[in-house]
């Protein structure tokens, strides 16, 4: 079974490779553009986000799945002994991805239930300072694997990557640190998460009963509420990207929470191992889906990934029909 595993990743990982690259590059082109409809504040955690997913498709994706699915072709790679830093930097990029998933359902959060932080919250330089100190933390978190792993890669068919010293596997502080990564990414941005849209899922009902009434009262409860059509967006935005997160996440957080506890009780099991490939597989998805969401939740989103998509084929068009233009005037 595991092996059929692999098979599958042989072509799964390079689908993901050659969707992902060029849809997080065109995500990060439109969003730069600012036309998006989207607030100043917004617009940054998303950028954020997609630079992320793009450097996990480079150090993940390219740099590691696929080395390891296809070791025969990479096992020069075994040669390289920058494991421990290219752990770094994978882990450190991935922390910062689901960290903004985080500060972004925090930001939409103080937007939507609590409108007197709002203004003070809610800005760009806000989101700017916001991202660069989890970018800093999680830099800083990620540098004790430097020390843990070793310097040379393992291209063994099965999910290893680097090393693991013998002075770090042996030790209870090996079992600590591992622990406790789990516990920051995903453990607790799973209840930060779940719990902030609870809470702004039960504003939501509140203020829309409470406006509905007042509304009704005036005599203008039969025409269209301009207010929450505004905020209809931004909603929708924030729960369809959260749901995704912990959609493609579960897995991966549910086998690292039993791996620690097979480990500890000095448990032997094989379907951690298929449960992994799993979290993975899925866990990789979510780099390659927040396009998507964007393209179906933002209607200002998809009329810009649509210029995008046509502006090389006009330029093209226009040089063609001027290059004849040319032409027949010298004739």
């Amino acid at each position: 079974m595991l092996w059929i595993f692999y098979d599958i990743q042989k072509y799964y990982y390079p689908i993901l490779v050659s969707i992902g690259l060029p849809v997080n590059v065109m995500t990060l082109v439109i969003l730069s553009r600012g036309k998006c409809g989207l607030s100043g504040c917004v617009t940054h955690y998303l950028i954020a986000m997609s630079v992320t997913d793009l450097l996990i498709i480079i150090l993940d994706l390219i740099m590691r799945r696929l080395p390891i699915i296809f070791y025969s072709q990479f096992y020069f790679v075994t040669k390289l002994k920058v494991c421990n830093i290219h752990a770094v930097l994978l882990y450190a990029v991935t922390d910062c991805s689901v960290w903004f998933t985080v500060a972004f359902t925090i930001d939409r959060y103080v937007a939507i239930c609590c409108p007197k932080l709002k203004a003070k919250y809610c800005t760009k330089k806000k989101a700017t300072v916001i991202i660069t100190a989890v970018t800093a933390i999680c830099c800083l978190e990620n540098i004790f694997w430097y020390f843990i792993l070793g310097s040379g890669y393992t291209l063994f068919p099965y999910s290893w990557f680097c090393y693991i010293t013998n002075q770090a596997f042996y030790t209870p502080f090996w079992s600590a640190i591992q622990s406790l990564h789990h516990i920051l990414t995903p453990g607790l941005p799973f209840f930060l998460i779940l719990l902030l849209n609870s809470l702004t899922v039960r504003n939501i009902l509140v203020a829309n009963r409470a406006r509905r009434r007042i509304r009704g009262m005036n005599g203008v409860g039969g025409q269209k509420d301009l207010e929450l059509e505004s905020r209809k967006n931004s909603i929708v935005l924030l729960f369809v990207i959260s749901g995704n997160f912990i959609l493609l996440w579960m897995v991966f957080m549910v086998n690292s929470i039993y791996v620690r506890i097979a480990v500890d009780n000095f448990i032997v099991s094989y379907i951690s191992q298929y449960t992994q490939e799993i979290g993975f597989m899925l866990q990789l998805l979510s780099c390659c889906t927040n396009t998507f969401i964007y393209a179906v939740t933002q209607k200002k989103f998809r009329e810009d990934l649509q210029y995008v998509l046509q502006r090389p084929i006009t330029c093209i068009t226009r040089s063609i029909k001027h290059q004849e233009h040319t032409n027949n005037l010298q004739h």
